[in-house]
């Protein structure tokens, strides 16, 4: 069985941390920008927030696959991530405008958005709470494109058919 969950359903009431946890990274950015062009130190670290946001997704998205006793979590395999968005990224960006500084500016507002997340931090709280829970973690390659219910479907399958060729 395949179920999808968004962010805001899968936090709840704690949604709200993950918009105080957007809105401290923002700020932060900000101030390190700033500190930058004075030339003065920009050591300026994040609080536990995030950390704490990622392990109550990880847990959430655990309670759910023992709620449908799930053989298995799956999760996108993280390789070649970047090169990705990128491509992502310049493909929109070309949409958007024939002009080069209107994509170059779109690009880099777009780079900031989707880098706001530690996908590497959620998905080893996610390894972390499948292991206790007993639950197998799978990894497939996911769809560049696509919405996130229609990615978490492709990515799903993916598993499968893989698993079947094992």
């Amino acid at each position: 069985m395949l179920t999808f969950r968004s962010i805001k359903q899968l936090l709840g009431s704690n949604y709200k941390l993950l918009n105080r946890q957007r809105q401290e990274k923002h700020t932060l950015s900000h101030k390190r920008q700033v500190a930058q062009t004075l030339a003065a130190p920009n050591q300026m670290g994040e609080t536990e927030l995030g950390q704490y946001v990622d392990r109550l997704l990880a847990k959430e998205i655990v309670v759910i696959a023992q709620k449908y006793k799930a053989g298995s979590i799956v999760i996108p395999n993280l390789d070649n991530k970047r090169e990705q968005i990128q491509s992502e990224i310049q493909a929109k960006a070309e949409q958007k405008s024939d002009i080069i500084e209107v994509q170059k500016k779109y690009a880099k507002e777009y780079r900031v958005s989707v880098h706001q997340w530690s996908y590497g931090r959620l998905i080893a709280n996610i390894h972390s709470s499948a292991a206790q829970a007993g639950i197998v973690i799978e990894e497939a390659k996911q769809a560049i494109r696509g919405s996130p219910h229609q990615k978490a479907k492709e990515l799903a399958i993916a598993a499968y058919h893989s698993r079947q060729k094992s």
